[in-house]
């Protein structure tokens, strides 16, 4: 569907001259919802507002002394633009325009949309996709919107609206900072319940002017929130924060999110030892069931010498202390299932803390992360402590997908399959194997059946690295982090007793080293390496993948996880079974060659297939068939494949259907071709336009050779969609 019609992006000098620019406007005239984006490319600063009265708020933020600043304006505007639907685009250009990172967007972090209204997602979300691409056009954004959503700038972003729960524990952190009679406050939450945002919002908060935000977005609490904020910024007009994240890979992930927000740094996230340096007003503790203790550490000394400039008994203390006693208002968000080794502050210690008179604790629930919810969450947990009976039933969610596999190398085909559809798939493991590849690149870690693999080849930000899907993970480089799906390796270090009906761990097959020495309770290593098998299978939005080395754990998950099945059949539907769009989609009677472009043909609708269950129904799949082996590596010759429709965005390393028109009499039908997409841009006057396309094989057959598109032909390629899978 072409939406260009549908809105104008008009881009004027944002200056003395602007509102006489306006006059043969008639949606400024006219008080008419506008869309507006106020930018300066050198100083790399944006920012986003709507409006229905365009002269007066030019003229507003032209008289503004953080505003005048700026040197341009780009006005969005359509006849299909009510109140509700440009305060909804607003929201998300904020949102996306600070995830994308071209720009460091100025506005407040609250104030976001997040109400529904008529057409919101029928129409208004297909115009936002078209406005987006526009935007990346003109040079105000850079990324697609799927790479975005994939973006840790994007997950982490304050510029989101907060749920109920999260506002509720927000209003009950503010009273604390201002109370007298709390001095400690603990949020209790989850994996996936968004403790990593409200600490974020809160350092956004308190490190940002109060004109941008749009209070009513908290409702009936919109008279509490003005109120508190006020007293807080008499009470903290420039706050000494720090954002303290115990696990390095992820801190550094989160420096980076820090700099790119508008009135924070990247030095104010930092490392427990760093406490040392000076008082702050508030610290914020980001899993701070990490926190360390004296036990099982790689460096004693650094410990040791933080320990004794506090004046602190190193045999005694733990990071924990230091964040109490170099903060006025400590902020821990905490989990306790989420310890995974000795060193870990220990639980008595967090009793203590929770049970003391000055500390306030609230808690979050709400699962944000995984799409199976609270309820897939709760059956994790049953199914790790052995608490499911053969009459539970066997979760099943047609937002999630949790399956068993009993092979290993499907469970690393399916992976990588899922990394292509949606990128951030990873494997993960239990630390069942030596880490030996560390020292000769050469080398296989772990050796399941035939299939060879290898541990993370980097420890910082290994989730975004650029080899790591063909790699595993282990919990130290996945804690705290997103996935789409995640594939777990149960290893040997883990088993069933039958007779017993309980996990049974093998201490031998363990090899961390640092997580076992010091154990001499059975009962606490399984309880860590419970907690890590948890933490690994809620890291997945989307779905979890599971494989079982040991045969007897696999027979007792087979009995309470859906068996992975391989869908090489195709169902057709009859007629009177078909729900279109709902449970089948159409294969269009055309043949796309995944060889050259095929044949002259027309398009017309044909049967109706099921659609897989991992898919959700949406009107923009549908099914061809390919035929031809340049493409085998992926797509066997003959195979029917699942596409989705193009509607915009980066298509650069994805599989594509183009149809190229022109091949023969473009009246009568035209060719189509699947490949890999690549192409090369070259940039005029600050726009971009596409100077070649390159369309690549993918075959174990040497001869197929890419297909290049030179500047002169681009006008008779059309990418129709986007590979998903085969049937």
């Amino acid at each position: 569907m072409n939406l260009s019609n549908d809105f104008q992006v008009r881009r004027y000098d944002f200056n003395s001259n602007l509102l006489n620019e306006f006059q043969n406007l008639h949606y400024a005239k006219d008080l008419w919802p506008i869309v507006y984006i106020l930018s300066d490319g050198k100083r790399k600063e944006a920012y986003v507002g709507e409006t229905t009265d365009t002269y007066a708020r030019m003229n507003t933020h032209l008289k503004s002394s953080s505003k005048n600043k700026l040197t341009a304006v780009h006005l969005i505007t359509s006849e299909k633009f009510n109140k509700s639907a440009a305060l909804d685009i607003e929201s998300n250009l904020i949102k996306y325009i600070q995830g994308d990172g071209q720009y460091s967007v100025t506005n407040g972090n609250m104030g976001l949309a997040h109400h529904n209204y008529y057409q919101k997602n029928e129409v208004y979300w297909d115009i936002f996709k078209s406005v987006w691409n526009r935007l990346r056009a003109e040079g105000i954004s850079k990324h697609s919107l799927e790479d975005i959503n994939n973006s840790d700038l994007f997950k982490y972003s304050p510029y989101k609206s907060l749920t109920n729960e999260q506002r509720s524990g927000l209003l009950t952190i503010l009273h604390n900072l201002l109370a007298n009679n709390y001095r400690n406050f603990v949020v209790k939450g989850g994996a996936g319940t968004g403790k990593t945002i409200l600490a974020i919002f809160i350092f956004k908060l308190l490190n940002s002017t109060n004109e941008d935000f749009y209070f009513k977005e908290f409702e009936d609490d919109e008279t509490e929130f003005i109120s508190l904020i006020k007293e807080l910024k008499i009470k903290y007009p420039n706050p000494k924060m720090a954002l303290v994240v115990p696990m390095s890979s992820f801190r550094n992930t989160l420096k980076k999110v820090f700099r790119n927000i508008k009135g924070l740094n990247s030095k104010m996230v930092i490392g427990p030892s760093e406490l040392v340096k000076e008082k702050y007003d508030i610290v914020i503790v980001d899993e701070s069931h990490r926190l360390r203790r004296r036990v099982n550490l790689t460096n004693f000394a650094s410990f040791d010498t933080v320990c004794r400039k506090l004046n602190l008994d190193k045999n005694t203390c733990s990071e924990l202390d230091w964040v109490l006693l170099q903060s006025k208002k400590p902020i821990l968000f905490y989990d306790e299932n989420q310890s995974i080794k000795p060193s870990d502050v220990r639980g008595e210690d967090f009793d203590r803390l929770l049970s003391n008179k000055q500390t306030k604790v609230e808690y979050l629930k709400s699962q944000f992360r995984v799409k199976g919810g609270n309820g897939y969450v709760k059956y994790i947990d049953n199914l790790l402590n052995c608490k499911l009976n053969s009459s539970t039933q066997i979760f099943n969610s047609k937002e999630y997908e949790f399956v068993l596999f009993d092979s290993i190398s499907d469970l690393v085909k399916e992976i990588k399959l899922r990394n292509k559809e949606n990128m951030l798939s990873r494997l993960v493991a239990g630390f069942s194997w030596p880490w030996v590849s560390s020292k000769g690149k050469d080398k296989f870690d772990i050796r399941i059946d035939n299939v060879e693999l290898k541990w993370n080849s980097v420890t910082v930000d290994w989730v975004n690295s650029e080899n790591s899907v063909n790699e595993v993970g282990c919990i130290h480089t996945t804690q705290g982090y997103d996935l789409n799906y995640t594939g777990v390796i149960f290893g040997n270090e883990i088993t069933y007793d039958k007779a017993k009906n309980e996990i049974v761990i093998l201490k031998e097959n363990y090899f961390d080293m640092n997580g076992k020495r010091s154990i001499s309770e059975p009962l606490e290593l399984k309880n860590f390496i419970i907690n890590i098998y948890k933490t690994l299978m809620l890291r997945g939005i989307k779905g979890t993948y599971v494989y079982a080395c040991d045969k007897n754990l696999r027979e007792y998950l087979a009995k309470h996880i859906g068996l992975f099945k391989v869908e090489h059949q195709v169902v057709y539907l009859q007629k009177d079974k078909v729900v279109p769009y709902e449970n089948s989609v159409p294969v269009y009677d055309l043949k796309a060659a995944a060889g050259s472009f095929s044949e002259l043909q027309n398009v017309s609708d044909s049967n109706w297939v099921e659609i897989p269950s991992r898919y959700k129904s949406s009107k923009d799949l549908f099914a061809c068939t390919v035929i031809g082996e340049s493409m085998n590596k992926i797509i066997p010759n003959g195979s029917i494949c699942l596409f989705r429709k193009y509607t915009g965005g980066s298509r650069n390393g994805k599989i594509v259907l183009v149809e190229r028109t022109g091949i023969q009499d473009p009246d009568s039908g035209s060719g189509y071709t699947v490949k890999e997409y690549h192409s090369t841009k070259k940039t005029e006057s600050d726009q971009w336009r596409h100077n070649s396309i390159t369309l690549k094989p993918l075959s174990y057959n040497s001869e197929y050779n890419d297909i290049e598109i030179n500047e002169d032909e681009l006008s008779s390629l059309k990418v129709i969609g986007i590979f998903e899978c085969v049937l």
